[in-house]
């Protein structure tokens, strides 16, 4: 069985504790990818040491050097593109035509944060004084901790990693448990492109060992993407330790469908929501709300498709559905369809784990969709992270916003109406970070702002212009060229 390394200051080496886990795929529980470190205390402070070092020659060198260097692990994320899918596929489970789609985000992002570096504009103002001029501009923060889900093992990293190089910063990186196999290929392409040693820091570890970074002293900024429970605590810690901090956790996104929607197009969009990477997605479309005029037609509609869904291996070509990651996960979704159907709700599809053929072997739960949901169901308000769609029954145009609005998230939502007027309304009314007109929920672009409200985030926005304000600090400068004392706001009136 192959056994893997922690990347540190440019060099592959074991963890300092001997300590390793099993990465087993979610298709097959026969499949054991490899042994990877289960890293500790010692690999965390070692890291971080050489990370911090490493800071004060690599936010020298210029931006827009250090810009060729992401370009070029652009380059070599498109040349083993299937390559990697297919060891992504492998680890966490979804189709390959998916994984592809997550490794082409690494290249979008790429391209984009080395462009980015020739354009980390400042600002100069005219001074309130004479003989004097204000200036401001990015710098660094430091040594960035990165921790990420399972779910988009290159894609949501690459959000995070490449414009934190970019903008000058070090790195440690600890990917999940689920996936980390991922990361060591994201370590490999960086050190192909030529990153200097300790810029770029890969740890492996379980959950646990995150916290290490966290609460490291010399980490100058958290970015996280996780759990709402997790990332509420970390930005307790953070807090406490004056720590920047970025924080992208659940959400419980809402596809609305109004009578005047073109519904072969709307049910296509939230099928593709809802079962896209198995419902396993912090913008996945868990909740379905349609107006009442269509809502039968809707229903059986949605069970049509759903029922033709091809579950099966990932590395599969014809599988159109995968694995949920493992088989916690698969209790998870039992509970809440248990709980959805004992508060009231109607099981249209689905609702069960699959135990025929192959897929007994790995974590199979059969796309499910539960109607007649109320807004004060559980099913309605909690984040699932599973191919379950709740669907409710609106009124009208107020109230299905209102049923939207309806939830402690506020990350992605979709509107489906020919209906313009109606389409302003709602990107105006509904309240979370991301809203699609006439799409479903999810396909977020690598060059426009990511991120939600309410428990979804705490205000930033990865992905475009805004990940750089996550990363960089700003700095103000006044140059005073009168040759004498000037006092503002005394002085000058």
């Amino acid at each position: 069985m192959e056994k893997f390394k922690n990347f540190i200051n440019g060099e592959w080496i074991e963890p300092i504790s001997q300590k390793y886990f099993e990465n087993i795929s979610p298709a097959n529980h026969l499949d054991i990818i490899g042994l990877f470190p289960d890293s500790d205390k010692e690999d965390v402070d070692l890291a971080v040491k050489i990370a911090k070092e490493a800071f004060k020659e690599w936010k020298l060198i210029p931006a827009p050097k250090r810009g060729e260097i992401i370009k070029k692990a652009g380059d070599i994320f498109t040349k083993r593109k299937k390559e990697l899918a297919r060891i992504m596929t492998r680890e966490m489970g979804k189709p390959t035509f998916e994984t592809e789609g997550d490794v082409q985000e690494a290249i979008d992002t790429a391209y984009y944060a080395a462009s980015e570096t020739r354009r980390l504009f400042g600002y100069t103002a005219p001074s309130e004084l004479n003989n004097k001029m204000n200036m401001s501009f990015r710098v660094p923060v430091g040594v960035c901790g990165i921790i990420t889900a399972w779910n988009f093992p290159v894609a949501v990293p690459s959000w995070k990693i490449l414009p934190a190089l970019a903008s000058g910063n070090t790195v440690i990186y600890k990917p999940s448990k689920e996936s980390p196999h991922s990361g060591v290929i994201l370590a490999e392409i960086l050190e192909e492109a030529g990153i200097p040693k300790g810029v770029f820091n890969l740890v492996l570890g379980k959950g646990s060992m995150g916290n290490l970074i966290v609460e490291h002293p010399d980490v100058n900024l958290i970015a996280f993407t996780g759990s709402t429970d997790i990332g509420t605590k970390i930005g307790e810690i953070c807090g406490k330790m004056n720590k920047k901090c970025s924080l992208e956790m659940g959400g419980k996104n809402a596809q609305i469908i109004l009578n005047d929607a073109n519904l072969e197009l709307a049910i296509e969009g939230a099928i593709w929501g809802a079962f896209g990477t198995t419902g396993q997605r912090c913008t996945a479309t868990s909740r379905l709300i349609v107006e009442k005029g269509v809502y039968n037609q809707v229903l059986e509609m949605l069970k049509e498709k759903a029922e033709k869904l091809v579950l099966g291996d990932g590395l599969d070509p014809k599988t159109q559905v995968g694995p949920v990651i493992h088989d916690k996960s698969l209790q998870n979704c039992e509970k809440y369809v248990k709980i959805a159907l004992e508060e009231g709700g109607r099981l249209i599809c689905g609702g069960k784990r699959c135990i025929e053929g192959d897929l007994v072997k790995g974590s199979f739960f059969e796309p499910t969709i539960i109607a007649d949901v109320t807004k004060d169901m559980t099913i309605f308000n909690e984040e699932i992270f599973g191919p379950i769609l709740a669907v409710t029954k609106a009124e009208n145009f107020e109230d299905a916003i209102n049923l939207q609005n309806h939830c402690i998230y506020g990350l992605s939502s979709s509107i489906y109406t020919k209906n313009v007027n109606n389409a302003f309304r709602a990107i105006r009314d509904i309240e979370a970070g991301i809203t699609y007109i006439n799409a479903p929920t999810i396909g977020a672009e690598a060059h426009m702002p990511f991120g939600g409200i309410k428990g979804t985030g705490n205000g930033h926005r990865e992905g475009g212009w805004t990940v750089f304000d996550i990363f960089t600090e700003w700095k103000t400068v006044y140059v005073d060229f009168s040759d004498h004392l000037q006092r503002a706001q005394i002085d000058n009136y």
